[in-house]
């Protein structure tokens, strides 16, 4: 006897940590490191905001509540790509 799968696969990605010194972003079963230094968009926002992140495709990740978009690539090496958005708080 064959079971079918029911519903929809939930998100493989998923924010694991949040602490002063940034984010840890479990995807693929690997824990990646976001320091805020190099990805300040996360630092002063909301602990619901930065647990929503999405997956739209496999290595590329989506927080909607921030509008950002970010690559396994720039997470592991942030030196490669050093353009990064103006970040204030007012």
């Amino acid at each position: 006897m064959r079971s079918t799968a029911l519903g929809n696969d939930t998100s493989a990605c998923e924010v694991t940590h949040i602490s002063s010194h940034g984010i840890w972003l479990l995807a693929d079963n690997e824990e990646l490191f976001m320091p805020y230094e190099d990805f300040p968009w996360f630092k002063r926002q909301s602990i619901e905001a930065v647990l929503n992140v999405e997956e739209p495709s496999p290595g590329h990740y989506y927080w909607p509540a921030i509008d950002v978009d970010l690559t396994k690539e720039i997470i592991k090496n942030p030196d490669r790509f050093p353009l990064k958005a103006k970040f204030s708080v007012t």
